[in-house]
């Protein structure tokens, strides 16, 4: 399971926990806490994962000096 899978997962259980009815406000403030933090994590891995490996340029992509 990658990171990115992670993330989504914790999202995907923070927003089911949201919709339930039985959820409390001081327990709806705390998810909606983790869903941005989750958010923000996954929005930095997909930065990452877009960039790719600097150490891996591809053809005719080396580093100019």
């Amino acid at each position: 399971m990658t990171r990115l899978d992670e993330l989504s997962r914790g999202l995907e259980h923070a927003a089911a926990r949201l919709r339930a009815e039985d959820v409390d406000p001081e327990e709806a403030r705390r998810l909606a806490g983790e869903c941005a933090d989750l958010a923000a994590e996954a929005a930095i891995e997909l930065d990452r994962l877009s960039r790719g490996d600097p150490n891996d340029a591809g053809p005719g992509q080396e580093e100019l000096l």
